[in-house]
C-alpha cells in the first residue's frame, strides 16, 4: 500500500509550497521521511519559484503577521490576486513578549522587545520553526538601532547601538556601539560610531549580509536649512560604518519623506516625495551596492492624486512607510490602513509605472493596532541556517 512517505519528492515540493510558512510544522510532522527532508534543504523551492508569489512579514502593533499574495495576476483580463491573505503569527517560545521590532537577514527575523521592566532579544527562523535567545549585555534603550546580518565566512551577528541626542554629545568619550557574535554567543563592544555628530538614523535594511540605514543631518536657521539625506552601511566583516553614500535625488527641507525598503536581499530601493509635489512618488533602485559605493537608477514615477485614480488622501494621510517592488512586473506595492468605526483593514495599494492602479484588502486587524503595518521583509527566502545547537 501506498503511504505519503511514498511520494516523490518533486510532488512533496509541491504540497510544501502551498503550505503557509508558519504551518510548515505540523505538515513535518506527518511522516519521519518529510520531517528529514524539510530540514537538509529547502523543500518547494522549485515549484515557488514557478509564480510570483511574494511572502512578507509585517509588525502592526506589538504583533508580527505573515502576508502572503500572488502578483501573477495583475494586468490580465480578470485582473485579480491569487487569494491574498494576512495572518497573525505566534512565534515560539514566545508567549506574552510585546514586541516592537523586528529586523531581517538571510531568511531570519530578529525580534526585540523594550519595556520598562525588560529587554529581550530572540532569533526565529520561521522556516525551521527554531528559535533563539539572546542575552542582552546590558539593558537597552528605546533610542537603540539594531540590525541583523553576517560575515564574510557567513557568521551572524547582531548590531545594536544607541541613536540619541545625549549619547552623541558624549561620543567623543565613550562607544555605544555592540556586536553580538553567534559563534562566540557574546556581546562585544565597538570603538566605532556612525559618522558626524547629529544624524538621525532609521531602521536598517539589510543586502549581501550588510545592513543600510538612512540618515538625516539638518543644520542651519529655522528658515533656511541645509539638510543632507544619505545611507550609511555597517559592514559585519570589517565591524565598521562606511562612509556617507548618497541618495538619488537633491537635499531639500521641503521632503516629505524617504522610505528604504530591498529587492530580494540583493538591491535597495527607496521612495522619496516633496512637500510642494507631495502626490508625485518617485521610486529608485540600485544598480550597485557596497559599503563604501552605491550607484541607482529611475525604477518609476507616478502620479498618485485622486484624479489619477488614486484614493483621495492616500498620499497625504499615508506616507508609504513600508512598500516593495517587482521588477518583472514593473509595480511597486504601499501598504496603508482602513478603518471604519468598528474595525480597521490593511490594505495593499499597487501601483504600475503605466498609471495601473488596484487597492486590495488582505484582513482585518484590531483598532488597537494604531500604528500603521511595517514591512519587516520584501520577499522571504527561507534558511537552513540553525539556531539550536
Amino acid at each position: 500500500m501506498t503511504t505519503i512517505s511514498d511520494l516523490p519528492d518533486d510532488l512533496v515540493g509541491e504540497i510544501f509550497s502551498k503550505v503557509p510558512l508558519t504551518s510548515l510544522s505540523a505538515v513535518r510532522s506527518t511522516c519521519k521521511k518529510w520531517e528529514a527532508l524539510s530540514k537538509n534543504h529547502i523543500v518547494g523551492k522549485k515549484a515557488a519559484s514557478r509564480s510570483r508569489q511574494f511572502l512578507e512579514f509585517m509588525v502592526s502593533g506589538s504583533d508580527v503577521w505573515s502576508l502572503r499574495f500572488d502578483l501573477q495576476g495583475i494586468r490580465n483580463e480578470e485582473d485579480d490576486l491569487s487569494d491574498p491573505s494576512m495572518k497573525q503569527i505566534n512565534i515560539p517560545n514566545t508567549d506574552q513578549l510585546e514586541i516592537s521590532q523586528v529586523y531581517y537577514c538571510d531568511g531570519l527575523l530578529l525580534c526585540i522587545s523594550i519595556t520598562k521592566d525588560k529587554s529581550s532579544l530572540v532569533v526565529w527562523n520561521p522556516y525551521l520553526g527554531q528559535t533563539k535567545w539572546i542575552r542582552p549585555g546590558n539593558k537597552f534603550d528605546i533610542f537603540d538601532k539594531f540590525a541583523l546580518g553576517y560575515d564574510n565566512n557567513h557568521n551572524h551577528k547582531i548590531l545594536r547601538f544607541l541613536d540619541d541626542d545625549d549619547v552623541r554629545s558624549r561620543r567623543s568619550q565613550r562607544s555605544d556601539t555592540h556586536v553580538y557574535d553567534f559563534s562566540s554567543d557574546s556581546w562585544r563592544v565597538l570603538d566605532v560610531n556612525p559618522d558626524g555628530d547629529a544624524p538621525f538614523y532609521f531602521s536598517g535594511v539589510s543586502s549581501k549580509g550588510n545592513s543600510y540605514f538612512l540618515g538625516r543631518e539638518v543644520a542651519g536657521e529655522l528658515l533656511v536649512k541645509d539638510i543632507e539625506h544619505f545611507l550609511v552601511c555597517f559592514d559585519f566583516t570589517t565591524e565598521i560604518f562606511g562612509p556617507r553614500l548618497p541618495l538619488p535625488f537633491d537635499p531639500s527641507p521641503d521632503l516629505k519623506y524617504t522610505t528604504l525598503s530591498w529587492v530580494r536581499d540583493e538591491k535597495l530601493a527607496v521612495l522619496n516625495s516633496h512637500s510642494d509635489t507631495f502626490q508625485i512618488c518617485n521610486i529608485w533602485v540600485s544598480t550597485k551596492i557596497e559599503p563604501n559605493a552605491v550607484s541607482w537608477s529611475t525604477f518609476f514615477t507616478v502620479d498618485m492624486s485622486p484624479v489619477n485614480g488614486f484614493q483621495s488622501g492616500l498620499s497625504t494621510y499615508f506616507p508609504p512607510w513600508s512598500f516593495f517592488i517587482d521588477e518583472e512586473k514593473k509595480v511597486a506595492v504601499f501598504f496603508n490602513n482602513s478603518e471604519t468605526k468598528t474595525c480597521r483593514y490593511q490594505m495593499a495599494y499597487i501601483v504600475g509605472d503605466d498609471g495601473y492602479f488596484k487597492s486590495v484588502n488582505i484582513g482585518e486587524i484590531s483598532n488597537s493596532q494604531w500604528n500603521r503595518g511595517k514591512l519587516v521583509c520584501s520577499s522571504y527566502v527561507p534558511s537552513l541556517v540553525q539556531l539550536q545547537v
